[in-house]
């Protein structure tokens, strides 16, 4: 086999890497691409990575395809800041609006586990509320799902990652313990602890996908800080090397190296060749069409999910466009590509007389999640903020694009890393229809329409920003912090796109992430969120996933899938 990640698959021939053994390999079940797979699932990350297990394990045959390579993180992953950038997904896109998106190492994952296997780790549930914001809180939309349901599936996901997590969380309904004690807190968590008792607010250690303790063939992390260019060791609780084994040793076939193209529709009986098709028309999915080893190739399924996060599944949606579905599949509504969000992530950031070395183990040890559940605001929405580890290349980025420091300046600026402390947020801005993913007229190293994303922020987006950096300031004065200075321009996960709802005149997929209009054809990933919520997202992902495979085994049951 292979030893090139990038230019040969590794997933082939009836074999796949063992992640947790150099050099080794498991058997992986290999179907035909004229085989009718019971699901061929595009994208691998925390939704399609998920979702293909636990089809999988429940006895559906399962064909996943991502684009990107199949490393093996023991072998392929170095402590090197310039190497790790192959994590990320850096095709070109076009970004653009009032407030264009930086893409590609903050929110974009190439590789089978997607984004997570470069993550932060933070595993965090979404506020009740949130999953009705519409009608409690007078924001966004409510989702179609009811918060008490999804606590289960994120119990379902917390013990199989392993969350490491402290005894009892401040915020929120009460919880079971988290499955692995919480990670020993470096200088930059302790700053960020003594600024919320300064300010009289509570804070806790963070949630960690990321093993305390050994789990399995797993090793606990040895706070080597390098989590966000991927874990060299295994402790990292990735799709990669957590959904991804199990859904191979259940039967599942991943494919590397596949880029899909278009979803091949098949037309309904009795229904006129060309024209609109109307919602719930009967057509039906019947494969996709993807790039593997230099040629085109079809796969066949009987159901096609789409789980390559809020820029790739409308890319794909939109460019399977037929003469009965002329803009794009899905799309009887109008949303697909509308309602694209990202998260706040901005900061403060100032010196200490302390040596803080932040970099010394996950970059977010401890938060604050104070005003995702205090409402006394001026804005819609909240944030948690967290304390942060900038690896020293990200920091020399950040303070040239940010500070303007080049040269002499920033090399004495450098000169003071290990006493750099920072607070940095994740924030809720809010989902606008004129935010969104279109097609452009440039095509890409596949021959494929790149995607145009446009972004621009909101009033009420703008003041959880002053809100945030103002607060935090205040956090990191109180404990004596110097030459303090804000990150104004700063932002992180994405969703939206492809929204969930229970009306398909106002959303894309159905609380079962079923397309309104194709009814076996699925969204599943973060594209489906009709809210952010203030925290990372990849644990409701994980548990929407969960959710929709028990919802595809219950259909099927009853002879409606």
């Amino acid at each position: 086999m292979p030893d090139d990640p990038f230019n040969e698959p590794r997933g082939l021939d009836g074999r796949a890497p063992d992640v947790f053994r150099p050099g080794a390999w498991m058997p992986m079940r290999q179907f035909r691409d004229d085989d009718e797979v019971d699901f061929v699932i595009v994208g691998t990350g925390a939704g399609g990575g998920t979702l293909a297990c636990r089809l999988a394990e429940a006895g559906f045959t399962v064909v996943a395809l991502d684009a990107g390579p199949w490393f093996r993180p023991l072998e392929d992953f170095a402590s090197d800041e310039a190497e790790q950038t192959k994590l990320y997904w850096t095709d070109d896109r076009i970004s653009t609006g009032g407030n264009p998106v930086q893409l590609g190492s903050n929110n974009s994952g190439k590789a089978v586990g997607g984004s997570t296997v470069h993550f932060a780790m933070v595993s965090l549930r979404f506020r009740p509320e949130w999953f009705k914001s519409r009608t409690l809180l007078g924001y966004g939309a409510d989702w179609p799902i009811d918060w008490r349901e999804m606590w289960g599936y994120y119990r379902e996901v917390e013990e199989a990652l392993s969350i490491s997590g402290p005894v009892n969380y401040p915020w929120g309904p009460k919880r079971p313990r988290y499955p692995y004690r919480a990670h020993e807190l470096n200088a930059a968590a302790l700053a960020l602890a003594e600024g919320c008792e300064a300010l009289g607010i509570p804070w806790t250690e963070t949630p960690l996908a990321t093993l305390s303790a050994p789990r399995g063939r797993a090793h606990p992390c040895v706070y080597r800080g390098f989590c966000l260019t991927g874990c060299s060791t295994n402790a990292k609780q990735s799709a990669l090397i957590t959904w991804i084994p199990r859904a191979v040793a259940a039967g599942a076939e991943v494919r590397d190296l596949a880029m899909a193209g278009r979803i091949e529709v098949k037309q309904a009986e009795g229904h006129p060749h060309r024209g609109a098709v109307a919602t719930g028309s009967g057509d039906r999915a019947v494969g996709v069409h993807y790039l593997r080893e230099g040629r085109w190739r079809f796969q066949r399924a009987r159901h096609v999910v789409v789980a390559g996060y809020a820029i790739e599944t409308p890319r794909l949606l939109l460019n399977s466009a037929t003469a009965r579905h002329p803009h794009g599949l899905a799309n009887s509504s109008g949303l697909v590509g509308k309602y694209f969000t990202v998260q706040a992530n901005q900061a403060v950031w100032g010196l200490s007389d302390r040596e803080i070395r932040s970099y010394k183990g996950p970059p977010s040890l401890a938060l604050t999640e104070h005003w995702n559940y205090c409402d006394a605001k001026d804005f819609f929405g909240g944030y948690c903020y967290m304390s942060q580890g900038p690896l020293p290349q990200l920091w020399a980025r950040v303070q040239s694009t940010n500070r303007g420091l080049w040269g002499e300046r920033l090399m004495r600026a450098m000169r003071d890393y290990n006493h750099q402390v920072g607070l940095k947020i994740v924030g809720e801005f809010l989902e606008l229809a004129s935010n969104r993913v279109t097609l452009a007229d440039e095509t890409d190293q596949y021959g494929l329409p790149i995607p145009r994303v446009e972004y621009t922020w909101c009033d009420n987006d703008k003041a959880l920003i002053g809100h945030a950096l103002a607060f935090m300031r205040r956090a990191l004065e109180a404990i004596g912090a110097t030459d303090i200075w804000e990150q104004e321009d700063d932002t992180c996960h994405m969703a939206g796109t492809c929204r969930m709802g229970d009306d398909p005149r106002t959303s894309v997929v159905d609380a079962d992430c079923r397309s309104w209009d194709i009814r076996n054809l699925f969204v599943c990933d973060g594209s489906v969120f009709p809210t952010t919520g203030g925290v990372n997202p990849s644990l409701t992902i994980q548990a929407l996933a969960c959710r929709t495979a028990d919802r595809v085994r219950a259909l099927a049951a009853r002879g409606e899938l």
